[in-house]
């Protein structure tokens, strides 16, 4: 996600693990252009599998970690409100059934993004940015 446009990529992954993140960071890479003549900051919290040495970082990508348990500071913690919106107090027969509304619901917010960057850019970046040209 990227605040400032509002620009999305989502990934629904069946687990939470080095291998699974790896695929979604090639696929990031790929999807945002990412390479040689084009640098991407992911910034991250600091999930083990965010961190191991088993990362591939693909060309283009930069990691930065947040400091530990500060959720406050990672724009994309945001989105879960707007994302968990179709599912919450419901019951799902299936996960299948549960990962259709979801993919849905990442489709609809994808063509949003006003409302993604009204929720993820905050308001003193700006004030940070300026502040670091002087």
């Amino acid at each position: 996600m990227h605040p400032q446009s509002g620009q999305t990529e989502w990934f629904l992954l069946p687990s939470v693990n080095v291998a699974w993140f790896n695929a979604a960071l090639t696929a990031f890479a790929q999807a945002v252009g990412a390479g040689p003549h084009r640098q991407i900051l992911l910034v991250l919290d600091g999930a083990g599998w965010h961190r191991s040495p088993k990362v591939l970082v693909p060309e283009g990508i930069h990691l930065e970690f947040l400091p530990l348990y500060s959720p406050e500071l990672q724009p994309a913690e945001r989105l879960w409100q707007l994302s968990d919106e179709p599912i919450v107090n419901r019951h799902f027969e299936n996960l299948d059934t549960l990962e259709a509304v979801l993919a849905q619901r990442c489709l609809t917010l994808s063509n949003l993004p006003q409302l993604i960057h009204q929720h993820t850019h905050f308001h003193w970046w700006r004030e940070a940015e300026n502040s670091r040209s002087l």
